[in-house]
């Protein structure tokens, strides 16, 4: 994936460095998404899913920031066609933003006047582009659907509009350039806005819901920054017998795998998704990473002193690990009640 030399040069990074970044250009990873009519990869959801696995298992930064832009830019089909044919034809097209909603757009004739701040935009050094979700109001008051709800739209504003604000002060996932952005009063073409469901192709992964594709996505790289620390494990403790965890990763490997075989045959041969299916994908997700974090801690206290150096790669691994599994769609948090520890599940 990346050769040695390039490794190295993630330590202490706090966001990918420009030689790292002008290989990911120059093998379009962040392209693996976008249809190849908007001259993308094209790739398959498995095919898409096998490539963030090595990544992530080369370096959780890396993995975490491809697997995060390029799903990004997976919303070249919310685009109309010229829109996104205008914004692709041009290799270093990078997407990436936050799911928040952290902002209000002023409908103002065919145009939003856009205010807001957002967090943990991944990669945000490297964007072109930055997407964000926000309030639609006119004259000061929100927007409400026929249902009496707030209406929400998502919007792509150009990096020379944006201010970045480089606060990113957690433990692990150093090399990703999470960081918020602000938005003052920009003024947005509605042809730059778009409906996250609401698609200009016609292909299998435009049916895939948003659910499974963002579970499937995350769940890849949590199995490849595990295999990384039990290969980092095997070099401090060469007597341990890992085998069985091992077994575990490849099973639960070939599990997504198998979810992203099934998704791709029934909607390709124009079947209808089983109800459930979701559900079956997720919590299936957090037994998977429930299961993981605890093999991971058992396994760390076998290790010594050693893997607590900062120096050392299995250091970096673990505090990617479990800063990634922070992330909110599968984040498991305990409240103290009655001496025991009961989970529940919350957002950022």
């Amino acid at each position: 994936m990346l050769n040695a030399d390039l490794q190295n040069k993630l330590s202490g990074s706090n966001w990918m460095p420009d030689e790292i970044m002008q290989h990911i250009f120059e093998q379009r990873w962040l392209q693996i998404w976008v249809p190849k009519k908007y001259f993308g990869l094209g790739l398959s959801f498995k095919e898409g899913l096998k490539l963030l696995k090595k990544l992530a298992k080369t370096d959780g930064s890396l993995g975490w920031m491809v697997t995060l832009c390029a799903g990004a830019n997976y919303f070249s089909r919310n685009l109309k066609p010229e829109i996104a044919t205008e914004l692709f034809k041009n290799h270093f097209t990078c997407f990436g933003g936050s799911g928040a909603i952290g902002g209000t757009a002023e409908m103002v004739n065919n145009q939003f006047l856009i205010n807001g701040k957002w967090t943990f935009a991944t990669g945000a050094p490297h964007l072109s582009h930055f997407t964000l979700n926000a309030r639609l109001t006119t004259n000061g008051k929100p927007v409400l659907d026929k249902e009496g709800n707030e209406m929400i739209r998502s919007f792509i504003i150009p990096k020379d509009q944006v201010e970045i604000i480089a606060d990113w002060q957690a433990m692990g996932m150093q090399a990703t350039g999470t960081f918020s952005f602000t938005v003052d009063a920009i003024l947005v073409d509605a042809n730059h806005s778009f409906i996250y469901n609401e698609f200009y192709t016609d292909a299998v992964l435009d049916k895939i819901p948003f659910r499974i594709f963002a579970d499937l996505t995350l769940l890849v790289n949590y199995l490849g920054m595990a295999e990384h620390f039990l290969d980092e494990a095997e070099k401090i403790r060469l007597n341990l017998d890992l085998s069985g965890f091992k077994q575990e990763l490849r099973d639960n490997e070939n599990q997504i795998y198998f979810f992203a075989d099934k998704m791709e045959y029934l909607l390709g041969n124009n079947e209808e998704i089983p109800d459930g299916i979701q559900t079956e994908i997720h919590e299936f997700g957090k037994r998977l990473v429930a299961s993981l974090s605890h093999k991971i801690l058992d396994l760390y206290f076998q290790l010594g002193i050693k893997a607590s150096h900062t120096n050392e790669p299995i250091h970096q691994i673990f505090c990617d690990y479990f800063t990634a599994t922070q992330h909110a769609n599968f984040r498991n948090t305990y409240a103290y009640k009655k001496d025991n520890l009961l989970p529940f599940f919350t957002n950022f």
